[in-house]
């Protein structure tokens, strides 16, 4: 049982970090509560359960061509500076203190589908995280408690969600509309900020690439 509670940790780990999802998700509970953020999140863990699988299934290496890194790199920019535009452009709606409630389930769950499965970082954090913990766990244990002992890796993710859910949409409750609009374009910021870092992993990966290939 410890250890199973020590890979729910492990899945709360993984989520913790500042990044992408989590200021989206900042963003999103402060504009529309608590459901969309809990469905992005949700979301997000959706592209990192695909991860979780592409690496037990050994999917490992088609994701190390290099052309396919330059189209996630890629996709990670054009994803992230939108994300972060839309929510900057949208800030001033928060002074009004309203609630986007007509906005689709369905769009906050593949918002943040869309920020976790474009993000290289996410892949390289399961590659490195999980594919060094998975060799450990299948040397040890057999197959079925393998995939039980992920599953608190999941349940860890899940935790994390609903906590970020809740603490993004009690923002609302607490501060004032202009409050929340500078922090809605400080998320904003920051994911435009992660996008250009991106963009920029993409053209040196695109240059590295073509001299490897000596095209001129």
């Amino acid at each position: 049982m410890a250890i199973f509670f020590s890979y729910i940790f492990l899945g709360l780990s993984l989520a913790a970090p500042i990044g992408p999802v989590n200021a989206a998700q900042l963003d999103k509970g402060i504009k529309s509560g608590f459901f969309h953020a809990w469905l992005l999140g949700l979301g997000a863990m959706a592209a990192d359960v695909i991860y979780m699988i592409a690496v037990f299934l050994g999917f490992v290496n088609f994701l190390e061509i290099s052309f396919i890194k330059i189209f996630l790199w890629s996709f990670g920019f054009f994803v992230l500076v939108y994300t972060g535009v839309e929510s900057i452009i949208s800030a001033n709606k928060l002074i009004s203190f309203t609630r986007k409630s007509e906005e689709a389930a369905v769009k906050s769950f593949f918002s943040g589908f869309l920020l976790s499965i474009s993000n290289p970082l996410t892949i390289l954090f399961w590659l490195g995280i999980y594919g060094s913990v998975l060799a450990k766990t299948v040397a040890e244990y057999d197959q079925s408690l393998v995939m039980i002992y992920s599953s608190g890796i999941i349940i860890g993710l899940l935790l994390w969600d609903i906590t970020m859910a809740v603490v993004a949409s009690s923002f609302k409750r607490f501060l004032t509309g202009k409050i929340l609009a500078v922090i809605s374009i400080i998320s904003g910021l920051s994911l435009i900020g992660f996008g250009i870092y991106f963009g920029y992993q993409a053209i040196l990966l695109l240059f590295f690439t073509l001299e490897k290939l000596d095209v001129r």
